[in-house]
């Protein structure tokens, strides 16, 4: 097991590498993860930047005390994946985040397809945002990632065309007499865009719309997978033919 993650929003150390570990992640890591002198421990930032750390003391119920010599840089991996993924019912968008999140995926773009039965308004769209954002940031601890994927605003369907008219590498998931993702051309480095569509399927009209900034469709394979395991399969696929997972 690799040493848990903890989230930081700086690496400023004290006199002799002194750093205290307090507030909600500090709780955690003494009251819940019950650590100890001697056990190491990983901070991040969620932006790449990490330090290895080794536990001094706790302090109270909230407060870990660690050793901190120095910090690190993780560069972004390339090419860099992002999912537009249409919202699902229920609790299977935070589904779909995590488990993205756990494979690797760079960016979640939330997406109010046409044939959506969730939509995100107002104060509701708010707070399922944010507990989207709060499932990658969970989840990217949980994996020991120590980059953790940007969970962007909800988008348009025009605002989806134009991130797809960027990519180097642009596909809508899709089963209907399109070619298989398994053996299409991919690019060594950029940005791939996978665009995942709602249970009731992509639109005639979006497809065109995406078909008009460059994408084209794609499918995984014989089975239908649900919108909130699609994203993850392909991601799955995409990082081992990039060599990602090599």
């Amino acid at each position: 097991m690799t040493a848990p993650v903890f989230v930081v929003e700086h690496f400023d150390a004290g006199d002799g590498g002194r750093y205290v570990l307090d507030g909600p992640e500090g709780r955690h890591a003494v009251s819940v993860k019950r650590l100890h002198a001697g056990e190491d421990v990983v901070l991040t930032d969620g932006a790449g930047r990490w330090a290895d750390c080794v536990v001094l003391d706790t302090e109270g119920k909230d407060r870990l005390v660690v050793k901190m010599d120095s910090y690190s840089e993780e560069p972004a991996e390339s090419p860099r994946i992002t999912v537009v993924q249409a919202l699902p019912k229920g609790d299977r968008g935070e589904l779909a985040v995590e488990t993205m999140t756990e494979t690797g995926v760079d960016a979640v773009v939330p997406w109010t397809a046409s044939r959506c039965i969730t939509q995100w308004k107002g104060e509701r769209g708010l707070k399922a945002l944010a507990k989207w954002r709060a499932t990658a940031r969970e989840a990217g601890k949980q994996s020991r990632r120590v980059r953790f994927p940007e969970v962007l605003d909800a988008a348009s369907t025009k605002q989806v065309a134009a991130l797809l008219a960027e990519a180097d590498f642009a596909a809508v998931l899709h089963e209907e007499g399109s070619e298989p993702l398994a053996t299409a051309e991919l690019p060594a480095s950029g940005h791939v865009v996978l665009v995942v569509g709602p249970e009731g399927g992509v639109s005639p009209d979006e497809l065109a719309a995406f078909a008009a900034a460059g994408a084209k469709p794609y499918r995984l394979g014989r089975s239908v997978l649900r919108t909130s395991t699609a994203g993850t399969a392909a991601t799955a696929l995409l990082l081992g033919r990039t060599g990602r997972w090599s």
